[in-house]
């Protein structure tokens, strides 16, 4: 299978991209990157912290960690030293819904990293003294984040929002099911979970895709094609609830949010604009100039929307101190409560698209986001919205759309509450 690109609705011939399906099902997509010497390439497999059961949960990001630690033929050193001594980086990351294994390199050296990521992800073999030292840095990492009250809320508040669900478990596990996950749990979680189909090496660089599809055949061709059984427990129980907890902390921590848009809703990108709008990543966003540059309450504010194939995460997040609790509540849902009843203006809403895509675009600067952004559109979507795609939806955005969902969304008794309170 290959596609050469994809052609919006604005009519122009934007992004193109090759798509290749291999014959064990493993898909591979690549963008041709003429001006640049830096290639980013990576597995991004299906699989995330939202498929594990209790018992192993944290077995994800484990297996994350213990891919660096041996294979059938390198061991931890040779894998760290492989791209390294020729000035490259491997990674990795452990999401929710996914496990990335990548790699940034020099052009010349892209054989050698698709060979390494290919026996990194497929031929890990999990030694147990690797094992044992590797839990010890998981535990030292949730004691860490504990420490970092901003992380530790966010994380809290996703358990309350997906209350009793995969998807409200915490990435890092429980320290009692990390000391608890063995050898043999690794490979009957891969063997449970593992779906060729469900595979994507996506690749960024000045590489002609002749070239990668010889080395994907040649390094990965091979791995045999496997399906599996499991069926994702969807999301479907969100309640409204409100948490207080005393904390030993010097300032207080709050978070505001809820259930929120699935990866294939019609507004999903309309509610982006709205929380961007909020809180994103300018200093003019509504929530920082209300509690930051015009109250001086807070030193940061952000709102955020995570996307998931069957439901989303909105969050709004500040820490303060405890006297000012009440009135930054009062002020993030006065916010709230503007985008709902006020519509923006002509000149507000040109503006704001403007700057929304400007951001955008330089987002997209950033190859190795590129890359892995690429990656996983294909699992979840099959497709890659092209930038001028996005920018043509935005522009035929209406005031009275954002409105409408900010009215659906940010209804006051659908909202949650988190609140660390300092002693």
């Amino acid at each position: 299978m290959r596609n050469k690109f994809i052609i919006p609705p604005s009519g122009k011939k934007v992004l193109e991209y090759d798509l290749l399906q291999l014959s064990n099902n493993i898909r591979v997509v690549h963008k041709f990157m003429p001006h640049t010497k830096i290639a980013h390439c990576g597995f991004m497999l299906d699989i995330g912290t939202r498929d594990e059961t209790i018992d192993v949960a944290g077995i994800a990001h484990f297996w994350e960690h213990m891919a660096f630690k041996g294979t059938e033929k390198r061991k931890a050193f040779h894998i760290i030293n492989r791209l390294e001594s020729v000035g490259g980086e491997l990674n990795a990351y452990t999401t929710k819904d996914k496990i990335c294994f990548y790699a940034s390199f020099m052009e010349e050296h892209y054989e050698k990293a698709v060979e390494l990521l290919a026996d990194i992800t497929f031929n890990s073999i999990f030694p147990s003294k690797e094992i044992e030292k590797e839990r010890g840095v998981i535990l030292e990492e949730m004691s860490m984040y504990v420490d970092l009250p901003e992380d530790a809320i966010c994380d809290e508040f996703e358990n309350i929002v997906f209350h009793k669900h995969p998807l409200g478990t915490n990435i890092l596990g429980t320290p009692a099911s990390v000391k608890r996950i063995a050898k043999k749990d690794f490979y009957d979680f891969i063997d449970n979970h593992l779906d060729t189909s469900k595979i994507v090496f996506s690749s960024v660089g000045n590489i002609a895709v002749e070239k990668v599809n010889y080395f994907a055949q040649k390094y990965f061709g091979h791995v045999p094609a496997k399906s599996s059984a499991y069926k994702r427990k969807l999301f479907k129980t969100y309640k409204p609830k409100t948490v207080e907890i005393v904390k030993p902390f010097s300032q207080s921590h709050v978070v505001v949010g809820r259930d929120a848009y699935h990866v294939f809703h019609k507004d999903r990108l309309k509610l982006f604009m709205i929380v961007n709008l909020l809180g994103g990543p300018g200093m003019n966003s509504r929530l920082n100039l209300a509690l930051r540059e015009k109250h001086g309450l807070v030193y940061n504010v952000e709102a955020s929307y995570t996307s998931f194939t069957d439901t989303g995460l909105l969050e709004i997040y500040c820490g303060t101190e405890k006297k000012h609790l009440d009135r930054v509540h009062n002020i993030i849902l006065g916010e709230l409560k503007k985008m709902r009843e006020l519509k923006l203006g002509a000149v507000q809403l040109s503006s704001y698209k403007s700057q929304l895509i400007g951001q955008l675009a330089m987002a997209e600067e950033s190859n190795v986001s590129l890359m892995q952004m690429m990656g996983k559109s294909i699992l979840d979507m099959g497709t890659i919205d092209a930038l001028e795609d996005i920018f043509y939806k935005i522009s035929n955005i209406t005031a009275e759309q954002l409105q409408s969902v900010a009215n659906d969304v940010f209804e006051e008794k659908k909202l949650s509450y988190l609140t660390y309170k300092s002693e």
